[in-house]
């Protein structure tokens, strides 16, 4: 038997990187899935590549009314909600100096209210017991240049995984964030052209940083996101647990 047999998770943000390799994972552990993301194209190939348990639903989860088209779709299907994942993000890359309104509109709205909303929609399908897992960054830690409001948006949901692991403990609902370090993703990757440095120069760079001098892979958090989800668990709530090479602690 699969350690997820039986089970239904979502996860947001499932298109590429981190997000697609949770969902791959789950999958491969028995659940079924339930994948979103903004890029169509990408995200169905994610979930045929997840399997047959595997169902993508296009989403911005900015939007409460594409989350709320989401949870129709799973109440649809007669499932409740054993784990969600909030992991859908982004970030801008910019000074503070150049900073525009915008900018932070967009970045908090998907970061932090993505993930507010994504949890708020949840609750109704929440199994008991159940585990929602919010993704945050190691940059809520350090003051990396141009990462101020993607850092401050990811310290937000840590904050709020504090509350709602206080607030929904009652309902048997256990929440925990993950701490990613630099993870070698399309992102990442994304990242370096913003910074006009190649992808491969830019993991090095970054890779030097970290006291285990490489970068991490999807399946890395995967695999934390898959224990955190497992009755293996059951008695860590609240807590921020991280996957980044050492870079925070060491």
């Amino acid at each position: 038997m699969r350690p997820m047999d039986g089970k239904t998770a979502l996860v947001t943000g499932a298109s590429s990187g981190i997000g697609r390799a949770i969902a791959q994972r789950f999958a491969d552990d028995g659940a079924r899935v339930y994948l979103t993301g903004r890029r169509k194209d990408e995200l169905e190939a994610a979930a045929e590549a997840a399997g047959p348990a595997a169902v993508a639903v296009p989403c911005d989860v900015s939007q409460a009314a594409d989350l709320d088209r989401v949870m129709d779709v799973i109440r649809g299907d007669g499932r409740r909600l054993d784990a969600v994942v909030a992991n859908a993000g982004l970030g801008d890359g910019s000074r503070f100096q150049d900073v525009t309104e915008e900018q932070f509109d967009v970045v908090f709205g998907v970061n932090t209210k993505g993930s507010l909303l994504t949890v708020q929609k949840s609750l109704p399908l929440l199994a008991q017991p159940a585990s929602v897992i919010l993704l945050a960054s190691t940059t809520i830690h350090q003051g990396a240049p141009r990462m101020g409001i993607y850092a401050a948006s990811k310290a937000a949901v840590r904050s709020l995984g504090r509350t709602w692991a206080a607030e929904l403990a009652p309902r048997g609902v256990r929440v925990n964030v993950i701490t990613p370090g630099p993870i070698a993703t399309p992102a990442i990757d994304r990242v370096a052209g913003r910074l006009g440095l190649s992808s491969e120069d830019f993991h090095a760079a970054l890779a030097s940083q970290l006291p285990l001098q490489r970068m991490g892979r999807p399946g890395e958090v995967a695999a934390l996101a898959a224990f955190l989800a497992g009755p293996q668990s059951s008695f860590i709530t609240g807590a921020e647990h991280f996957v980044d090479g050492g870079q925070v602690q060491v």
